[in-house]
Order: C-alpha cells, then sequence, then structure tokens
C-alpha cells in the first residue's frame, strides 16, 4: 500500500469515528435538554411545586441556579442563587439552624441572602417569588 493511499483511508475513517458525534452534537434532542424553561409574560418561571416543596424541605434547580425553600418564620418562600460567591459552590439549605452553609469553605448565609460568616463577602441574589396553582413561580427575567 502507497502511503498517500495509506493517509486517505486514516483520513476516511476519522471523519467516519467523528461524524455520529457531530450529528448528536447537532440533533434537537440534545439541545432541547438543555433549553432553559420559558418565561412567562412578568418574567417568571416554574422551578417545581408546593409538594414537591413540602416534602424535600427545598427545590434546587441547577439549570437556572436556583434554591427555593420555605421561610420557618414567615412561611413565604424564598428563592436564591445558591452559588456562593466566595468559590462558586452550591450552598445547602439548613432549616434546622435556619441558614444556608457553603460545604466548601463554610461560609453562612441568613435567609435574605447576607452573608453571616465568609470567607465568602458577598452576598447570595435574591428572586421575587409567587406561588400559582400549586406551582412555585420564580422571577428570572
Amino acid at each position: 500500500m502507497e502511503r498517500r493511499q495509506f493517509l486517505n483511508w486514516v483520513g476516511v475513517g476519522a471523519l467516519a469515528a467523528y461524524l455520529p458525534v457531530a450529528i448528536a452534537a447537532c440533533s434537537e434532542e440534545s439541545n432541547a435538554e438543555k433549553a432553559t424553561p420559558k418565561a412567562d409574560a412578568e418574567g417568571f418561571v416554574t422551578i417545581g411545586t408546593v409538594a414537591q416543596l413540602n416534602e424535600k424541605g427545598s427545590i434546587l434547580n441547577d439549570e437556572l441556579e436556583i434554591i427555593a425553600f420555605r421561610n420557618p418564620e414567615t412561611k413565604e418562600i424564598v428563592a436564591l442563587n445558591p452559588v456562593c460567591p466566595h468559590k462558586g459552590c452550591n450552598v445547602k439549605w439548613k432549616a434546622e439552624e435556619k441558614i444556608l452553609e457553603c460545604p466548601c469553605h463554610d461560609s453562612k448565609f441568613a435567609l435574605d441572602g447576607k452573608v453571616e460568616r465568609g470567607p465568602a463577602k458577598k452576598g447570595l441574589e435574591v428572586y421575587e417569588t409567587k406561588e400559582k396553582e400549586e406551582s412555585i413561580l420564580v422571577k428570572i427575567a
């Protein structure tokens, strides 16, 4: 086999190997999985149901970067960005302590997103929420 013929076969083989990957990456199914939920006219998206919140104690939507929980004192639903501004770890809702805690470096945040204890210097972003027909909606736009 000549060198040129060998290189042609290697090129065709590489193209054949990568073609299914390229087709899968461009398929509609892949893009649909990554699509952001559509907001309503007021900019609210549904992140879960009241039943889910009551069952789990909190709802974490990684795609939209939202954590929602019920304020133990006022019973209102609170929604925050769960990404700790210190190093980017997701905070955890500690209902018994009424605090949000970063598992990476132990920063603590109040129910309104303000820093209670560092090393984080900046608080968590707070989102407007509402309940509608047993759904929890958060304003992202």
